[in-house]
């Protein structure tokens, strides 16, 4: 088990191989150089995109939270820009120690910075651990939404 103790910084291009693991345990159907590649596209720009990593006291990478400044539509939201949490992952061993509440802290004054006033997020309909986590971090419901398409060839 790990010790409650960890730290919270803004990932760098040193943590990419660390950040790059977790990421293929959170997006398994993603290639590992779509992965390096998306890790150099968020770091290329910050004043879009963030990314906070996790680390135990001994350094070892823990989890991980990947953010957005969107300025499109975002589903129960009033305000534009919109910060936008695209992912956040921690390892099982170091779940339900603050990690992911610290992460979101993290990513949340980012936001603010970046002038930001709504923080939004989404998970599938199904993934109910998903939906415990957001409303376990002060995320409120705000819609359910199915999606359709239909070929046109």
């Amino acid at each position: 088990m790990l010790s409650a103790s960890f730290i919270v910084r803004a990932a760098i291009p040193q943590d990419a191989a660390a950040w790059c693991s977790l990421r293929r345990v959170l997006w398994q159907h993603v290639s590992d150089d779509d992965h390096i590649r998306e890790a150099e596209r968020l770091l290329a720009d910050g004043d879009r995109f963030a990314t906070f990593m996790a680390f135990s006291c001994e350094g070892d990478p823990v989890g991980f939270a990947e953010a957005t400044v969107r300025h499109d539509y975002v589903n129960g939201c009033k305000t534009s820009p919109v910060l936008f949490l695209e992912g956040i992952y921690v390892i099982p061993v170091a779940r339900r120690q603050g990690i992911a509440k610290a992460l979101c802290a993290a990513v949340g004054q980012w936001g603010l910075a970046h002038a930001c006033t709504e923080f939004a997020s989404d998970t599938p309909v199904d993934n109910i651990d998903g939906q415990a986590l957001h409303r376990a971090l002060g995320f409120d419901e705000t819609e359910r939404v199915v999606f359709f398409l239909k070929r046109l060839m």
